[in-house]
């Protein structure tokens, strides 16, 4: 390999450290062209001491180049090269050839690049200060001592300028193509790497995904099997057996789950699905799976719940109960001996928000204080010496504590090494209805469980049911579970079997596998809707799969099924679908209706309380909890990109933090609106409670607005309607308020949005800033005009006009005399001011200021209701603390 060969793999390696291949570079560029200046000035015939100067250039630095890069210290080489230049070449160049008629001063730009590429931290800051005192220094010697400078003639200074106008362009060119080349090299890497982690990540999901559906499949044979065990007339043992086959393989289940779920937590596809449930009921079931294992360790197990707690509540129970199987079942797994309880009690309710607290105590080895950091972390043990015999995955905490946060809930932890540990988690959920649980004893509901005799909740002989499905034994299980409810039951293998049969015979209601042979479920049920001669098009259509994340939920109430049951299945899931979806004229009841409806809850009954209309906005929109609550505000929430990573706006980064994190100036923070995707996917979930949205959006003509997106997004749905309200913060808010009672009067989409096009016109939006820094800082006003402003202690207003944000008035002197005016000003027209709603909308503001801003308020004008809302994130990284507006509707 030859020397250039060398040299060119050391430049474009990526391995090598990127200042040490700029630093070469730069090395081979100037030897090339100080030796060119070195020859052109020997044949114009230079100044000696010039000429001299640069030869011992030419030989000293490929020496100091060759020390740096094989000692590791570029950073020294490059101050020693700097600092040669500064005090060496340039002061001996500019007085012996000819100063400002020379080529001197056009390499000074030469001398600015090189610092700036090369050097880093203190020392690039201190060598370009003593570079530009040099080049004063150079001029105020070239205009008062001219005497100093040897002369050039106008023929030299037109070679030497010429000559070094051309060498020093092509060393920038140069210097831009190598490093635009390493750049996009560096780019299209990252590129790489990222579409194998996304690659990497995508089969890991679809492995564990796959996992969990095969190991569902036997699982579903097993507790199906069981039940029916458990139905016929056995004795206690053999009934206490079955119940612990039964409770091993739920535990078996939730295991898998927990595999699954880690995988979609680390990628950020974990999706809650609330829905109304009965915490007694959940109880009895989670302490059926759990008073086994503790049993078997001989450990007592206490179970302990307020006669407050709501008797129905509204949460993710499937999430809940994972959690709580977690904590429980990791309490007992380091308990040797003496007791776990599990205690549930009533927190502070907000309106129909219940705080749930569940402690989890015992008497185990606890946790040593510095391990309890690591605690939640993921696959990480703590203290594996005294714990190594006890078996688990490591992943149970992490999990608990994501779905906990997930949640909006909070766990903490108290732990006396050797002496025990109490876990306390706190959810809040919905409450429905005003009914408490009252005494239940849940250990007694779990023997009762083990030895009840088996009653079936109807019977149906007239009832015709189709089950498709490619395993055998799952078709014997739905079979057997189905057995006493006396149903007509026929099978089919696949999706092209199950054809033949729909074209051919009539039934009531078809349970659908997804993943088979042949022909998969979504596709049957498609053609199932659209067969020609079919006589099965009006039949209830229910998927029956082992694919039990949400993603597969959403895809299947997308593709319109009529219901949704996941393996293993259980006979009284079963008949309570079946209840919910069989004529009623052909089903002969054993239990009251109410029961039935209470047990039968599930995605599907929700389509039965849709809204008309529902209004959703963004997280800028600047409205209160309790008014998104009141009027029924669903929000998406904007981005705000930190050096840190990319968090949501209010729900993952706060205002007061954000405005902490930007007093370092050198941070980065950009506010993004949410992407298309995740628009789409917002306005999905609204539809799943409302036939109609209407989506009141940031102005368009605003800097990071999310408009155009939701636009977009909102193509893909034929119900969707976004409008551009053209305002933002409160202004916004005041216009999805608007739009919420206009919906709850009745009125139609095309009514709403005809009265807030009106509105718009109506809708005042004004802030007054202390400063136009954070403006700059967004690039949104030049830096320049920023620090004019400051200087004279200016305080604009920042109007919004035609959807677009411009400075309106400036007010001067200090805060309080232009708070003070702004507010005369705004509110200075009071009889044309809707005196209902003021929002004042606030950054960085103390509770002291507020008041002083409440009053000043008042003394103009008496408002009903004055909001004092603190921005979002999104909207104070653009106007900075010591900021607020009085935003409000004109009557005209």
């Amino acid at each position: 390999m030859s020397k250039w060969d060398r040299l060119r793999n050391m430049m474009y390696n990526p391995m090598r450290d990127f200042q040490e291949r700029v630093f070469l570079l730069q090395i081979i560029i100037a030897e090339v062209v100080v030796g060119l200046v070195l020859i052109g000035d020997i044949l114009l015939k230079e100044d000696i001491i010039e000429v001299a100067t640069l030869a011992v250039s030419l030989i000293l630095s490929p020496v100091v180049a060759y020390l740096s890069l094989r000692y590791h210290k570029i950073q020294i080489g490059s101050i020693v090269i700097a600092s040669s230049v500064v005090f060496g070449i340039l002061p001996v160049v500019f007085i012996r050839g000819g100063g400002l008629y020379g080529g001197a001063v056009i390499w000074f730009s030469f001398a600015y690049l090189y610092i700036g590429l090369l050097l880093t931290g203190l020392a690039r800051k201190i060598m370009l200060i003593l570079l530009t005192l040099m080049a004063v220094a150079e001029y105020y010697v070239g205009y008062y001592h001219p005497g100093w400078i040897e002369p050039h003639d106008t023929k030299m200074f037109y070679l030497d300028s010429l000559v070094s106008v051309i060498l020093v362009g092509l060393v920038i060119y140069i210097m831009v193509w190598f490093l635009s080349k390493i750049y996009n090299g560096e780019s299209n890497r990252a590129k790489d790497e990222a579409e194998k982690v996304e690659a990497l990540r995508l089969t890991q999901n679809r492995f564990f995904s796959n996992m969990s559906h095969e190991i569902r499949t036997p699982i579903n044979t097993i507790i199906g099997l069981n039940e029916m065990i458990l139905r016929e007339d056995i004795s206690d043992e053999v009934a206490e057996d079955a119940a612990n086959v039964q409770s091993a393989s739920k535990m078996l289940l939730h295991l898998i789950n927990d595999i699954l779920d880690m995988s979609k937590l680390d990628s950020g596809q974990m999706q809650l699905t609330p829905v109304n449930y009965h915490p007694g009921n959940m109880l009895s079931e989670l302490v059926a799976m759990l008073w086994i294992r503790a049993k078997e360790k001989n450990l007592d197990f206490k179970v302990n719940v307020s006669p407050e707690l709501p008797s129905e509540l509204i949460g993710d129970e499937v999430r809940i109960k994972q959690i709580l199987i977690n904590v429980v079942n990791n309490a007992i797994k380091y308990t040797r001996e003496g007791t776990v309880s599990l205690s549930i009690q009533c927190g502070e309710r907000k309106g129909k928000e219940q705080s749930i607290i569940y402690t989890i105590s015992d008497t185990g080895v606890g946790i040593k204080k510095e391990n309890i950091p690591y605690l939640f972390t993921a696959f990480k043990r703590v203290d594996e010496t005294n714990n190594r015999h006890i078996e688990g995955t490591g992943l149970g905490l992490s999990i608990v504590k994501q779905l906990v946060d997930l949640m909006g809930g909070n766990i903490t932890v108290n732990s006396v090494y050797m002496r025990g540990s109490t876990f306390i988690i706190e959810i809040p959920q919905q409450v429905v209805g005003e009914k408490v649980i009252g005494n239940i004893d849940t250990l007694a509901r779990h023997e009762h469980y083990k030895k009840s005799e088996y009653q079936r909740k109807f019977e149906a002989p007239d009832a015709r049911i189709l089950v498709v499905d490619d395993n055998a034994s799952n078709l014997m299980v739905v079979s057997k579970l189905l057995r006493d409810t006396k149903v007509q039951i026929e099978t089919a293998s696949n999706g092209v079997e199950a054809l033949k049969k729909t074209l051919a015979n009539d039934y009531h209601v078809i349970l659908m596998d997804h993943l088979m042979p042949e022909m998969d479920g979504i596709v049957c049920h498609r053609l199932i809707r659209s067969q020609v001669g079919g006589r099965c098009r009006e039949s209830k259509v229910v998927v029956l799969t082992a694919n039990a994340d949400s993603e597969s939920r959403a895809l299947y109430e997308n593709e319109r099924f009529d219901g949704y049951l996941t393996k293993p299945i259980s006979g009284a899931e079963l008949e309570n679908e079946l209840c919910r979806l069989l004529p009623k004229d052909i089903v002969y009841m054993y239990g009251s209706d109410d029961e039935i409806l209470e047990e039968t809850i599930s995605w599907m009954r929700s389509d039965q309380k849709k809204e008309n209309i529902a209004i959703t906005t963004e997280s800028v929109a600047d409205l209160p909890e309790d008014i998104l609550s009141e009027y029924n505000i669903a929000m998406i929430p904007h981005n705000v990109r930190t050096d840190e990573g990319v968090f949501k706006d209010g729900i993952e980064i706060e205002t007061d933090g954000l405005l902490n994190y930007m007093k370092d100036l050198s941070h980065q923070i950009t506010s993004l609106a949410p992407d298309v995707k995740e628009h789409e996917k917002f306005f999905a979930d609204c539809l799943q409670n409302a036939n109609n949205i209407i989506h009141i959006s940031i102005s368009s003509k605003i800097t990071g607005s999310g408009c155009m997106n939701a636009t977009e997004a909102a193509a893909a749905f034929d119900n969707v309607t976004v409008i551009d309200t053209g305002h933002l913060s409160s202004g916004q808010g005041l216009m999805a308020i608007e739009a919420s009672r206009l919906a709850a009067q009745g009125k139609s989409v095309s009514e709403i949005c005809e009265e807030l096009e009106k509105l718009k016109s109506k809708v005042c939006t004004s802030f007054v800033v202390d400063n136009l820094d954070f403006l700059a800082r967004t690039n949104q006003v030049s830096k320049r005009i920023a620090s004019l402003t400051k200087s004279f202690m200016a305080r604009p207003v920042l109007v919004l006009k035609h959807g677009k944000m411009g400075v309106g008035d400036v007010y001067f002197g200090t805060r309080e005399r232009a708070w003070k005016t702004y507010i005369d000003h705004t509110l200075m027209h009071v009889g044309n001011i809707d005196d209902e709603m003021l929002f004042v909308t606030y950054v960085g503001l103390t509770t002291h200021e507020l008041e002083k801003i409440k009053k000043m308020t008042e003394s103009r004008m008496k408002f009903k209701h004055i909001y004092f809302q603190k921005a979002s994130p999104g909207i104070a990284l653009n106007c900075g603390p010591g900021t607020f507006g009085l935003l409000y509707k004109k009557k005209s």
